[in-house]
């Protein structure tokens, strides 16, 4: 996978359940296939959005085992890797390559917030682990642990197989502060939904999206009118999409972005825990914001129609 491959739309796609919450492999396989089909460029697997720390090594191994199935060679598969040390996301990464993987996301250690020489090693060793191109995770709300752009620039020149970020810091000011440092070297790409058009803006070039679960031709068509510059085009598109873009931006945003998914018929609500469904005025106002969304469709232009998504 080369660095001019991390470019467009790449769903941080959900883990599916079964009753019993074991991992169902038949829809995780037709679900990658459905969001490469409304044109993702690729998948990414075993993210925050994907459950991954109630995954166990094998159910991580064997998950993209089935999407590299269902995906076939031609399209990117990037594993999440994150654990509670460093050799099993090294292990992790090397199983990976062996599953078939294109690429590899490294995020920070589970638990243990280290200081820049620590982070430093993790991330090295990581990295260096296979010879896939990895793309940096920096999510400090989530995990505590914040690159800043000299920090990003420093693991870029030691790591030549480091050729993208997913920027979640929600600071768009870093994506122009990294350019700065390092021009064209790094792909950035957005990892706060509700932040993708002013990314593009400032000079991301993809994007790991979550509501892409369950609308990914909306998600394709707003990030392609952004890249082209056709911000009259896109701001509808963007007004109708944010309420619904704005809850991967909160605590429980593995819930609701599967209870999304359901609404359309892509997908149920069943999480591991200690996540819970939700339940009460949460879910009351979770439906409420979903079904306004629902009943006022963004209007037809850009090859989208006149009417509701069709729930699958």
């Amino acid at each position: 996978m080369q660095q001019q491959d991390w470019a467009g739309v790449f769903p941080a796609i959900t883990t599916p359940f079964l009753p019993d919450l074991s991992v169902d492999h038949r829809f995780l396989g037709e679900h990658a296939q459905w969001m490469i089909g409304q044109g993702c460029r690729g998948i990414v697997a075993l993210g925050s959005l994907g459950e991954a720390a109630t995954l166990q090594f094998e159910e991580k191994v064997q998950m993209l085992e089935t999407l590299r199935r269902a995906l076939g060679k031609g399209v990117p598969l990037i594993a999440g890797i994150a654990g509670l040390s460093t050799a099993e996301c090294v292990a992790l990464a090397k199983r990976s390559q062996a599953a078939g993987c294109d690429g590899l996301m490294a995020l920070p250690p589970y638990v243990y917030r280290g200081d820049w020489r620590e982070t430093e090693a993790h991330y090295s060793a990581v990295i260096s682990a296979t010879p896939l191109s990895c793309m940096l995770y920096n999510n400090p709300i989530a995990y505590k642990t914040d690159f800043v752009p000299a920090q990003v620039a420093e693991l870029a020149r030691e790591l030549p197989n480091l050729v993208a970020i997913k920027e979640s810091s929600a600071d768009v000011r870093r994506i122009a502060a990294i350019r700065a440092l390092l021009g064209e070297r790094l792909h950035i790409l957005v990892g706060v939904d509700d932040m993708i058009v002013e990314g593009i803006a400032a000079g991301a070039s993809g994007w790991i999206a979550g509501l892409v679960n369950a609308y990914p031709r909306e998600s394709v068509t707003l990030f392609d009118l952004a890249m082209a510059g056709r911000w009259d085009e896109a701001r509808p598109l963007y007004e109708w999409f944010l309420p619904l873009l704005r809850l991967d931006t909160v605590v429980k945003f593995v819930q609701l972005i599967k209870l999304v998914q359901e609404s359309v018929g892509m997908g149920s609500a069943a999480v591991r825990a200690p996540r819970l469904v939700l339940e009460g005025r949460e879910l009351e106002e979770a439906r409420r914001i979903i079904e306004h969304t629902k009943a006022h469709w963004a209007p037809a232009y850009a090859g989208l129609p006149s009417r509701k998504p069709v729930e699958a």
